[in-house]
């Protein structure tokens, strides 16, 4: 999407954060704090400032016989720092292979993928209130962590300018199959006692098949949440579409793929302009060329009622608007 900022700064370092909040940030009282863009929708040209975190840096910080404590700067790229991992044998993270962004910004919406999240492996975070410029640690229970969501997505939202985030990873790594797909790929892979770095190199061919790269195809991945329902509604919707794909969540919901959902009511590989959703798989919306994020937001409030007029299922946008 071509959008222009007013204002567009990268920080490297805590001296330069400090400055932004002693000098310009005072100066913009709109802004927008960003990682790597790969969740966000501009509509329009954005009248403010932009700040994006490029610090670098990956420490080990805690050592034992079971785990390594890394602190990851907010600026690194996710997946590199998922490759740093299973190159090392650190085990956790292989199931969140591809996500698109940036460190610092994993824990605002908890990212998750093939039955693991952000949380599972999460000790701490530190963060610069953007007021006074005070260094503050937020725990895990402190960030509340829900399925996509965090405290700074609410009422922290723009208030702290994360700088790094702390990860205790598993020297002995256990493996997750749980998603049926991530078994399925093992087996095309031939492998029968997959460790971690076949379960990376699963996930990465499935996502490779699935997801179109937004370097050749424009898109921000997953446009809408998987919507969790009670097992009361489950049950009723499972009567009228037998082949409906859930996942249990605890005793009293289940999570549903909004990618069939959005499927069966025919949207798969439709497009109306540049603006359409994507032929192997309709969680994503893609920009094919020129499409406004106007175009694309208002394919996405189609897709929306027409889920909810089949299923009475509403669906929640992942991305983030602008």
């Amino acid at each position: 999407i071509d959008v222009r900022a007013d204002f567009y700064v990268e920080l490297t370092s805590e001296d330069e954060i400090l400055t932004l909040i002693h000098g310009q940030l005072k100066d913009h009282p709109d802004f927008l704090i960003m990682g790597g863009g790969s969740n966000v929708l501009f509509v329009k040209d954005y009248q403010g400032l932009v700040i994006r975190m490029a610090n670098k840096g990956i420490r080990v910080i805690g050592d034992s016989d079971k785990h390594v404590t890394l602190q990851v700067s907010a600026g690194e790229v996710w997946d590199e720092l998922v490759n740093y991992c299973v190159r090392n044998n650190f085990g956790g993270l292989e199931n969140l292979s591809m996500i698109p962004g940036s460190a610092g910004a994993a824990p605002i919406q908890n990212i998750g993928a093939y039955g693991a999240e952000l949380k599972d492996h999460f000790k701490a975070l530190e963060a610069v209130d953007l007021s006074s410029g005070e260094k503050r640690k937020f725990s895990l229970s402190e960030c509340e962590f829900a399925y996509r969501n965090s405290i700074f997505k609410n009422e922290m939202k723009g208030q702290y300018l994360i700088l790094n985030i702390t990860l205790e990873l598993d020297k002995d790594p256990g493996i997750h199959t749980d998603y049926g797909i991530i078994k399925q790929e093992l087996k095309a892979m031939d492998v029968d006692k997959p460790d971690i770095r076949a379960i990376r190199d699963a996930v990465c061919n499935i996502r490779s098949r699935k997801l179109p790269d937004p370097e050749e195809l424009g898109n921000g991945g997953s446009f809408f949440k998987n919507p969790v329902i009670s097992n009361d509604k489950y049950h009723m919707l499972n009567k009228d579409f037998p082949a409906i794909v859930s996942f249990p969540q605890g005793d009293t919901h289940h999570k549903l793929a909004a990618g069939w959902l959005i499927e069966q009511c025919g949207w798969k590989g439709y497009r109306k302009g540049d603006a359409g959703v994507h032929q192997n798989q309709a969680l994503v919306l893609v920009n094919y060329g020129t499409a406004s994020g106007q175009e694309i937001l208002d394919l996405s409030f189609e897709i929306q009622k027409s889920v909810d007029e089949m299923f009475g299922v509403k669906l929640e946008r992942e991305i983030n608007v602008i």
